[in-house]
């Protein structure tokens, strides 16, 4: 289950990421514009403005670093994939790393301020990530 879910993540990334590279010299801002409204969202209320001013900022060099993030991303997530579906012990280790990659941020975060939800995604995802080494351990 856990090699199609990182594949899955790895091609979802990958689309996005070729997305993205369509908007190259095109308006995003009023793409953005169109998409808020087609949802039915009040371009002045707060969440809608802060998405639309965001795409304001975004040039093509942008457009660019964030495919080749998204491609990166994508790359590791399927070396996973492949490496769990192949049954290989190096790939449980790898999961517990990409896993765990993101707890100094979510340690960071809870530091900084301390909300319910920054707790509890600290907490699953230091349980999930525990549970992935004890099984990888014992592989």
């Amino acid at each position: 289950m856990s090699r199609f879910f990182e594949g899955t993540k790895g091609l979802l990334v990958l689309l996005a990421g070729f997305e993205l590279l369509s908007f190259i010299h095109k308006d995003l801002h009023e793409a953005a514009l169109r998409l808020v409204e087609y949802v039915h969202l009040n371009p002045a209320s707060h969440y809608p403005r802060i998405f639309l001013d965001l795409t304001e900022r975004i040039n093509d060099t942008r457009l660019w670093s964030m495919a080749i993030a998204a491609a990166m991303y994508s790359i590791v997530r399927m070396v996973e994939a492949v490496g769990l579906w192949l049954r290989k012990r190096w790939a449980e280790w790898f999961a517990v790393l990409t896993g765990g990659m993101y707890i100094p941020v979510e340690i960071y975060e809870v530091a900084r301020s301390a909300t319910w939800p920054r707790v509890t995604v600290l907490a699953v995802n230091l349980g999930v990530v525990s549970y992935l080494a004890v099984c990888a351990d014992q592989g």
